[in-house]
């Protein structure tokens, strides 16, 4: 009897045990886990980052580019007003003089198809 009381408080004793060192493998693993959740988040806010400095120069090249774009059509605009102003100036005078030759010399004439009805 005594041998198999012995014998059951082994197995208890292996049984308890192997369970501990269950848990341990256990707490281990769920440790390791965190670890490598841990460093994979680290990377992926340094990838992040990597990027968004990528994005930021490449965005900063665009819109600079665009801005320079933006003056020289505003530099064109300015031109072309002042080149329309100088042709306004320029031809105003001989365009008003014709306008009012054009008025003002009414030669009376009958028309052509006018019949004279007696």
């Amino acid at each position: 009897m005594t041998s198999q009381s012995q014998g059951i408080h082994q197995l208890l004793q292996a049984e308890k045990r192997a369970k501990d060192k269950l848990e341990e493998a256990k707490k281990r693993k769920v440790k390791r886990i965190k670890q490598a959740k841990d460093e994979a988040m680290v990377e992926i806010d340094q990838y992040r980052m990597q990027r968004d400095k990528e994005f930021r120069m490449k965005q900063s090249k665009i819109m600079g580019s665009q801005s320079n774009l933006s003056e020289e059509i505003e530099e064109q605009t300015l031109e072309k007003i002042k080149e329309l102003h100088g042709s306004y100036n320029k031809y105003m005078e001989s365009v008003l003089a014709q306008v009012l030759n054009m008025v003002c010399d009414v030669k009376p004439e009958i028309h052509l198809n006018y019949r004279a009805t007696n």
